[in-house]
């Protein structure tokens, strides 16, 4: 199941760092494409703020 970032998210880009499908886009929230994203969690394991969780 693709993650969902929510709308804790502090925009500081760690996550799409780690993204290995490239499927973060930025924002004031960054946004997870779900049709991209391979559900490997590395996303939810870099957030500071642990703002992204299972849709």
């Amino acid at each position: 199941m693709p993650r969902k970032i929510t709308d804790t998210c502090i925009a500081c880009g760690s996550c799409a760092a780690v993204c290995p499908v490239d499927c973060i886009d930025e924002g004031d929230i960054y946004v997870i494409d779900p049709e991209v994203c391979i559900d490997c969690a590395a996303c939810e394991d870099a957030c500071p703020v642990d703002c992204i969780i299972e849709e």
